[in-house]
């Protein structure tokens, strides 16, 4: 080929890569594998509207990347949290108004009864052969990440020596000294917090110790909250030492800032939960919601959601410290990942959610 044609053939094909918007920045993964007729509707599209738990700061990587490789669309994105995500778009979908496009939520269980009610549209994703099996439930609903639920502790007020590395091993630290860790033990108050509840649900199942284990945490006084965030802040500050259950991807992101907070994956069992993403069938922009959500899963995406937001990939084959893969290499078998499925709506049946928070406040009271 001559000179000339060369060049006209180079042109066409930055032409073509500026039209459909996906410019990869050099040195970063390839975007996402979705159908070159899906991607030209999103485009015409033009907009799409996010609903979700992720705090609008640790989404922003994603966020910002997502708009340079598809600056035609305009992208709207609501930080809710996931009770305000769930009322707001049945709300909006009673009433057959505009509502989100895709909705993404840590509240694994909504999510779930969602699909379940038949709100979410059926989609395959081109990247779902790179997710495990128990992240993907019908082709409706999708798990996203990989995040662990850790203890948190205070590395000033507690020696490495103190620190306990199981379940069973923090009721022997908490027993041992219950005066020291009066009022220490901080975690998710379970009648308010949904996620909280879905943690201690899933405690109950594995662990044969942990109605033991509750009552424990009633005689030291455990302190209970709504949000991570607070759990934190009152460990840096040393008004509480441990933290139970926390969401082991804010604290990583947390502990970056401030070493004095230490994170130990469980090595008797670690709960894996892991942020659901549902397209409504009423998305009134579904092509770009596709496009996202094939973002949100690519090589591309979960780089950046591992590395940059802290959120730890799902996809395989990611690298970095806040993966599925590392994780895998330093616990194996000990994750225990929240299926994606059915069997989360169990709790949200309201006479076993009550039986079981009856049985929680009596095992706190030590009866």
């Amino acid at each position: 080929m001559g000179g000339k044609g060369f060049r006209i053939l180079c042109l066409t094909v930055v032409f073509c890569c500026l039209a459909s918007g996906a410019v990869l920045s050099a040195g970063n993964p390839a975007g996402p594998g979705t159908a070159a007729s899906v991607g030209a509707a999103a485009q015409k599209e033009g907009k799409l509207i996010v609903y979700a738990t992720t705090d609008a700061t640790s989404a922003e990587p994603l966020l910002k990347d997502f708009r340079a490789l598809y600056p035609r669309i305009q992208l709207e994105y609501s930080d809710l949290n996931s009770t305000e995500l769930y009322n707001r778009f049945i709300s909006e979908a009673a009433a057959g108004a505009g509502s989100g496009d895709l909705l993404w939520s840590s509240a694994m269980d909504l999510q779930i009864k969602l699909a379940s009610d038949g709100y979410a549209m059926e989609y395959k994703t081109p990247e779902a052969a790179n997710l495990p099996a128990w992240a993907i439930w019908r082709n409706e609903a999708y798990g996203t990440t990989f995040e662990p639920i850790v203890f948190v502790y205070n590395k000033r007020l507690l020696t490495a020596a103190e620190v306990p590395q199981t379940h069973a091993g923090l009721v022997r630290v908490l027993a041992a000294d219950p005066k020291r860790f009066q009022g220490k033990l901080t975690s998710y108050d379970p009648e308010r917090s949904g996620v909280g509840f879905n943690y201690i649900t899933q405690d109950a199942a594995i662990d044969p110790g942990f109605w033991n284990m509750v009552k424990t945490f009633g005689h030291v006084g455990i302190k209970l909250y709504t949000s991570t965030g607070a759990m934190m802040e009152r460990i840096q500050s040393g008004e509480h030492l441990i933290g139970y259950n926390m969401i082991g991807s804010y604290a990583l992101k947390r502990m970056k800032k401030d070493p004095s907070l230490g994170v130990v994956y469980p090595k008797d069992y670690t709960i894996v939960m892991s942020r659901i993403a549902i397209i409504p069938k009423a998305a009134k922009h579904p092509n770009a919601a596709k496009l996202f959500l094939d973002y949100l899963l690519s090589a591309r995406g979960q780089e950046i959601l591992a590395n940059q937001s802290l959120l730890f990939a799902i996809r395989s084959g990611v690298t970095g410290e806040a993966t599925e893969t590392s994780l895998t290499k330093i616990l194996g078998k000990s994750l225990k990942p929240i299926h994606v499925g059915p069997d989360l709506l169990t709790y949200l049946d309201q006479a076993k959610r009550l039986d079981f928070l009856k049985k929680w406040e009596r095992a706190v009271a030590g009866k």
